[in-house]
């Protein structure tokens, strides 16, 4: 029997692979999938992708790429090789350097699925910290930018806060949409500026919601990731 997709890549922002291995397990019934963050991959290390994605689920790597096209191209084929179904690059490094995180991708996963996921705005950043560091405009006319740079670099989606789905499928409308920031009324903000309820992200159109706190921090995170399925099964109606 195929399981039901759900479109939910739980957070794993912690720092020891045991705890994220057994933490994975006990979603799995309730998510589709697992990201590996900077935490992960700054501690235990990149083998904790091969760990996970034995459980069955694709593995999205937040790994963030951003350095020359060699470097990167180069990084995303070791993350492939252990077996990254998606892998995160800053757009802001432009098309040449995404292209060459796509053909590094698609070398090291040995004709596995895999793609490039383009990072736009951070879900922590405002009109304010854009225009700070000389970025005029709106995150979403950045986010509507960096969509079409990375449309051209050959990228299977976007990373974007649910504010933007509208202008991500505006100028980009084949980009597979992933959304963080996913809180709801009750659940605290945190770090994040640009937040939505789950339920509102994929009524606007988001393809996969990336979603870490409020399951992993949560008294009961089975439970959380469980309530959270049932909302994003009923708004997808």
């Amino acid at each position: 029997m195929v399981k039901e997709q759900i479109p939910i890549l739980v957070a794993l922002d912690v720092s020891e692979a045991r705890v994220a291995i057994e933490l994975a397990k006990a979603v799995e019934p309730h998510v589709g999938g697992f990201k590996v963050g900077l935490e992960l991959l700054t501690g235990p290390g990149p083998t904790t992708i091969a760990a996970l994605s034995e459980l069955g689920l694709p593995v999205f790597v937040d790994a963030k790429l951003h350095d020359i096209p060699h470097t990167v191209n180069r990084a995303a084929r070791n993350l492939g090789a252990l077996g990254a179904r998606w892998v995160t690059a800053h757009a802001l490094g432009g098309t040449d350097m995404l292209a060459a995180a796509v053909s590094g991708l698609a070398e090291g996963s040995g004709g596995h699925q895999s793609g490039i996921v383009a990072i736009s705005v951070l879900t922590s950043s405002t009109g304010a910290d854009l225009a700070a560091t000389g970025i005029n405009g709106s995150p979403g006319r950045q986010v509507a930018r960096l969509s079409r740079v990375a449309a051209e670099a050959g990228v299977e989606g976007v990373v974007c806060s649910v504010k933007e789905l509208g202008d991500v499928a505006q100028v980009a409308p084949d980009l597979l949409k992933v959304t963080p920031g996913i809180r709801s009324a009750e659940d605290d903000r945190d770090d994040q500026a640009r937040v939505a309820s789950a339920s509102e992200a994929v009524r606007r159109g988001a393809d996969w919601l990336v979603i870490g706190r409020p399951i992993t921090r949560a008294d009961d995170p089975v439970a959380a990731a469980a309530s959270l399925a049932a909302e994003v099964r009923r708004s997808a109606e």
